[in-house]
């Protein structure tokens, strides 16, 4: 089976890289050395003169930037494990954070320990079903900070583990309400702000059990399902704004609400460790660094689709 490859042009029509100029830059790839990391020369960057590319980019660079200097960086759901280790990550890497919990005093103590008493992170306490309350949240931070670059939609709610016939229709509302309906909401109010600071990204964090089910997560599995397709279709509707859309799925993680389920962190390794390949489960530091990979430059051609970062547990 012969694939072909298509790009579109600065004139909107597809090129397909057989018939076209395209396929020089393909021929001067090949001839590149695998080890070769820099621009390419002006023959084979040629070809990349109809192409959108991101602010800066010419089209002959290899690209594998994971600054944030001065990006805000909007995180909900941000007092819990996975959360502040994206927060710890980010801000690493220069971000400027904006970080939302329900939980508002547990996210300025958890801020207070990761930052310092004296740093300028914005906080602040965000229901995100609360459609009103979160709405305005993102216009406080916009104002704060004078711009908004990324959105990671963190926040989940998680149900009984029950059976369907024995899930009440509240918790599977309030599943939807915050996984999607919340990430919806979020991810609404905050385009326009990518869009007028010249594109950005919504990463949602959604779970290998979008793509699988276990016993007992009906509402769970059916609502990180959702969330893949609403980043889809973010994806597809808001491409022309400069704003990617991706999903981030986890395999299980070693955070204290696993461990409050399971009892401890051996019993959770003796649970779950054995359905992953690799022999273990994931760590936030894990979920962290993918996060910061797709927020970033380095994948500024990523968009519209799912990272699992799980251990291989999809793939039996």
């Amino acid at each position: 089976m012969l694939l072909t490859a298509r790009m579109i042009g600065a004139d909107g029509r597809a090129r397909n890289p057989m018939i076209s100029g395209f396929a020089g830059q393909v021929r001067c790839a090949q001839m590149r050395s695998a080890h070769a990391i820099g621009p390419i020369d002006s023959a084979c960057a040629a070809p990349y003169s109809g192409l959108h590319l991101p602010s800066g980019l010419t089209g002959g660079e290899f690209v594998n930037n994971t600054d944030l200097t001065n990006r805000v960086v909007v995180i909900t759901g941000a007092a819990g494990d996975i959360g502040m280790a994206m927060a710890r990550r980010f801000a690493a890497a220069g971000a400027r954070l904006a970080l939302l919990d329900r939980n508002g005093a547990l996210l300025q103590a958890r801020c207070d320990a990761a930052f310092g008493a004296k740093h300028a992170v914005f906080t602040a306490e965000c229901d995100v079903a609360d459609a009103t309350q979160a709405r305005a949240l993102i216009e406080r931070i916009a104002a704060h900070h004078g711009a908004i670059h990324a959105l990671v939609n963190n926040a989940a709610a998680v149900t009984p583990r029950v059976r369907v016939t024995d899930l009440p229709l509240a918790d599977w509302q309030r599943a939807f309400d915050v996984n999607v309906t919340g990430a919806f909401v979020m991810a609404q109010a905050v385009i326009p702000h990518l869009r007028a600071a010249g594109g950005g990204v919504v990463l949602n964090i959604a779970s290998q059990l979008g793509h699988v089910t276990a016993p007992g997560q009906a509402a769970y599995s059916a609502s990180k399902a959702a969330l893949h397709s609403l980043t889809r279709s973010i994806a597809v509707d808001h491409a022309t704004d400069g704003v990617r859309a991706v999903s981030l799925s986890p395999g299980a993680v070693m955070t204290s609400r696993l461990t409050a389920r399971y009892g401890s962190e051996d019993a959770v390794n003796q649970a779950l460790a054995g359905l992953h390949p690799l022999g273990r489960i994931g760590t936030p530091q894990d979920i962290a660094a993918a996060a910061l990979f797709l927020i970033s430059d380095g994948a500024a051609f990523v968009t519209g689709t799912d990272m699992l970062v799980d251990g291989a547990y999809t793939a039996v």
